[in-house]
This record gives structure tokens, C-alpha cells and sequence, in this order.
């Protein structure tokens, strides 16, 4: 396979265009249904990046999906997010014969104007999620946002009034309150994977922390565990605070605190040593968090085992 172009879709209608559906009832927001879209095998080596937000629901799709160095295949009934401006490539195997099913819900900015969502629609994580990080929805749950995009699809198709926005809007949100609810829900249940991620991130901070060069390359950021994890930012933390309660800054913190309670309790470094040859420029900011964290200072602790 040769280097993916990188195609931008701007509008809601070129999206209809490009995939051979009808023009949308709205400029701004339109459901489609996942079995009328077209593809062809020249679309496969392109990845997209799009102008609004797209939610879809997708099943039996014979599709992969890469976002970012992740891929994953769509063959059960799985839910993804994508805000303006994300790159996605799409590769549809073309001999598979399973009809597809599922919906794509797109919204533009623009129709969330002047609206609470406008703003709000930050809030919910998942639009930063990458593609292995979907949402599996049990068919309880797939059921409860099927009946939400009805009524968007009904709404939107409707004679067009002053009361339109305020009533999608309202079931759009909705709909993102309670894919926020399944996602809790599958930190929670999908328990193998999620400690599998938990024991990985134990070693991959301890690794960190026993590393000789610690003191050269001072603190690792959040974006670096998850990195190293392969899992977005956004996803890891809220993972970790369902599971633990702390987020991956605190797991950080902790970590480094056990490895400044060990040196301090089994060696003679001063504190400024330890400080520096943990990452810190400064020891009093080292000595602020180890207070934080423990309601001591460094000394104090250290005072406790003479």
C-alpha cells in the first residue's frame, strides 16, 4: 500500500456527494444510514479529516479503521466519535458480502451555535479517543441511542422551524450523556483489558523511575505514558479514575513518591540530591508535592526512621 493522500471534507453536503448519497435535508446536520454509503476500492488509501462531528454506530461494517497507528475492525456493534479536524483512513474490504448496518450522525459546528452544547460538547472525553478505544454497546444500550437517532432523523427531516435546533440539540446531547454512562459502565466491565493496561502502566513507571537518567530527563508527562501505552491521553486518565480513583498525573506523583520515601528512609542523600536526581529543577517544588502527598515534609519522613 502507498502513502495515504489526505482529503478534507469540509461540508456536510460534499460528504454526501463523495459517498453517493442524496443531498442532506440539512446543511448542518444529517443522519445517515451506514448501508446506503458507497465506497470504492481508490477510496481506500486516503485518510480523511473533516469540518464537523461525526457519530457513528456501526455493525457487521467489513471495514478497518487507523486513526493515528491504531487499527481496528468493525464486525461487532461498536461506537466512535471524531471531532473537527481528527484524521481517519477508512479500508473497506469489497468482497464481503454481510449486509452493513448502523447510522452516522454529523454535525456541524455551526448548527450548535448560540447553543449550551456549543461550548459543552468539549466536555465529553471521548471525541479524543482513538479507534481502538470504540465504545461495545450491549444491545440494550444500542437499542436506547437507535431510538434517539430516530428522533433526530424525524426532527431534521421535518418542516424546518424555530424550535428545530433547540429540539436536536437537546437529543444530541442526550445521545452524548449516555454514551458518557456506557463508557463508565466498560471501564468497569471490561476488566481484563483495563488491569492488563493498569499492570503495564505499574511497570512502565517503575521502569521510568529506576532509570539512571531520571535526573536528565526529568518528569514524564501524561502525554508520554499514554504514549508509550499506546492509548490516547483522555482515555487513560478517565480509565484510571474510574478504576482508582487518581488520574494518570496523580499515578505519576505516586510513583514518584515511593521512589523519594525509599531514598530517603535507606540512603544519606539530602533532600536537594533526591529532588534533582528525580527530575525536579527546583527542590522546593519537590518538596511541595512530597507534602501533598503525604502531610510531611521530606525531612520530617526522614526524621521518622532515626
Amino acid at each position: 500500500m502507498g502513502n495515504s493522500t489526505l482529503y478534507r471534507i469540509k461540508s456536510i453536503q460534499e460528504f454526501h456527494q463523495l459517498r453517493g448519497l442524496p443531498a442532506p435535508a440539512h446543511p448542518l446536520i444529517s443522519v445517515v444510514n451506514y448501508a446506503d454509503i458507497r465506497h470504492s476500492e481508490e477510496q481506500n488509501n486516503i485518510s480523511w479529516t473533516f469540518d464537523y462531528y461525526s457519530i457513528s454506530l456501526k455493525r457487521n461494517a467489513a471495514v478497518k479503521l487507523k486513526y493515528g497507528q491504531q487499527q481496528y475492525d468493525f464486525d461487532e456493534g461498536i461506537m466512535y466519535f471524531m471531532a473537527p479536524g481528527q484524521v481517519l483512513k477508512v479500508e473497506v474490504d469489497l468482497t464481503v458480502s454481510v449486509p452493513r448496518s448502523g447510522w452516522l450522525l454529523l454535525v456541524h459546528p455551526d448548527f450548535l451555535w448560540n447553543t449550551p452544547l456549543a461550548t459543552g460538547i468539549k466536555q465529553y472525553e471521548y471525541f479524543d479517543y482513538a479507534v481502538n478505544e470504540a465504545l461495545f454497546l450491549s444491545d440494550k444500550e444500542e437499542a436506547t441511542l437507535n431510538e434517539i437517532i430516530k428522533n433526530i432523523e424525524q426532527e431534521h427531516r421535518s418542516n424546518i422551524d424555530s424550535f428545530t435546533q433547540c429540539i436536536i440539540v437537546s437529543q444530541v446531547t442526550s445521545l452524548l450523556n449516555y454514551a458518557d454512562r456506557f463508557y463508565h459502565r466498560q471501564f468497569i466491565t471490561r476488566n481484563i483489558s483495563n488491569h492488563q493496561i493498569l499492570g503495564r502502566l505499574e511497570k512502565w513507571l517503575d521502569d521510568y523511575f529506576n532509570n539512571e537518567a531520571l535526573s536528565s530527563r526529568g518528569l514524564p508527562a501524561v502525554q508520554t505514558v499514554s504514549a508509550a501505552l499506546n492509548i490516547s491521553p483522555g482515555y487513560l486518565s478517565r480509565l484510571l479514575k474510574t478504576l482508582t480513583g487518581q488520574s494518570t498525573q496523580q499515578h505519576i506523583h505516586e510513583k514518584l513518591v515511593e521512589k523519594a520515601k525509599q531514598q530517603l528512609s535507606t540512603t544519606q542523600l539530602s533532600v536537594s540530591e533526591i529532588a534533582y536526581g528525580l527530575g525536579f529543577e527546583h527542590p522546593q517544588s519537590f518538596s511541595k508535592l512530597f507534602k501533598s502527598r503525604t502531610s510531611q515534609s521530606p525531612l520530617e519522613f526522614r526524621a521518622g526512621f532515626n
